[in-house]
């Protein structure tokens, strides 16, 4: 019996502002955090899924979407992928009618500017038609929710409410059995203009879908990280990194270092005299003399040298000189004081 496709769409086309001047040079989906670009943590997600279906990418891309190509074919040469330009950036559910020839049967949604961890071994005996991820919330007024019904079944999508009482935030993360039903909601969508600020949003296709009686399930996560932002990109890695991707037992084996767990130092990355971490990630080619580093990220072959940095973004082949205090510098970036 052959394998069932499963289609993971993942809409990759924003601009990223919220993380310039990282995002002026690489799509923020190959910004690094916890030792990998936040692309890899999405497809190590779904890498837990059973090997009864073979998994087809389709990335929609855009500024930038080179790079996304280019790192795919690389890290992941297995993994059967396509390639969507919008150009036009008209929101999530435009993203995804974009990509309609390469959809059909089941889906995944995944927006990946957060990361998620869920196990997904249950596809395998899956029959439910939809299923939206979901995290509850102290405050859902800046997120999406869902309302649920008596039945416990989705009964609507609300995009930021104005009260407390549906905390159920969707986390960016959806299944749908049928790709094709989805497709024409968007279509209904457009056809009926429903946007928010010039953008088709994903919610109202789907409450489209829920209309015509679509019957959509919810799995809640424990675990639901911000990749948007610097401060919630440090964050997220202060988090990876207190939960499996500390390396700071080889990093001890260094001399000329100190290091104050957990951090993640790349092989490659060179380090003399210096005070690496907490919470600290260094890429890989990194180079970093007489320095003291902490709660900080630096992408691959950044230079740090006679500085003190702390909740500091560095680019990659950024080089930072006799700096205390916080950077957030962009790649090929040159401080020097």
């Amino acid at each position: 019996m052959g394998k069932t496709t499963l289609k993971i769409v993942i809409p990759m086309a924003g601009l990223g502002t919220r993380l310039r001047p990282l995002t002026y040079s690489k799509p923020k989906q190959l910004v690094t955090v916890a030792g990998k670009t936040v692309l890899d943590h999405v497809l190590d997600t779904i890498a837990g899924i059973p090997d009864c279906f073979q998994l087809e990418l389709i990335n929609i891309v855009g500024y930038l979407g080179e790079q996304i190509e280019a790192h795919i074919s690389e890290n992941y040469p297995n993994l059967s992928a396509h390639y969507v330009v919008q150009e036009d950036p008209r929101g999530q559910s435009h993203a995804i009618y974009l990509a309609r020839q390469h959809l059909n049967g089941p889906m995944l949604i995944i927006f990946a500017d957060t990361l998620i961890q869920t196990d997904l071994s249950f596809l395998v005996e899956n029959h439910e038609e939809a299923i939206a991820w979901v995290k509850s919330v102290p405050d859902p007024r800046r997120f999406g929710v869902v309302e649920l019904g008596g039945d416990g079944l989705v009964s609507r999508l609300i995009e930021k409410p104005n009260d407390i009482r549906n905390n159920l935030a969707v986390v960016g993360f959806y299944y749908f059995k049928d790709s094709h039903g989805l497709i024409s909601a968007i279509e209904e969508q457009m056809q009926r203009g429903i946007m928010i600020d010039g953008e088709y949003f994903l919610a109202d296709a789907i409450n489209i879908l829920l209309e015509r009686g679509l019957k959509m399930t919810v799995r809640q996560v424990d675990v639901w990280l911000d990749a948007g932002t610097p401060e919630t990109l440090l964050e997220s890695n202060r988090y990876l990194l207190d939960n499996g991707s500390d390396n700071s037992t080889e990093a001890l084996k260094r001399s000329g270092v100190v290091v104050i767990p957990p951090v993640f130092i790349h092989p490659t990355a060179e380090v003399q005299n210096s005070v690496i971490g907490p919470y600290t990630t260094l890429g890989a080619h990194c180079k970093v003399q007489s320095s003291i580093i902490r709660d900080s990220i630096l992408s691959e072959a950044a230079e740090v040298s006679d500085a003190i940095l702390e909740a500091s973004l560095v680019g990659r082949k950024a080089q930072i000189k006799r700096r205390a205090g916080v950077i957030n510098a962009g790649d090929q970036t040159n401080v020097s004081f």
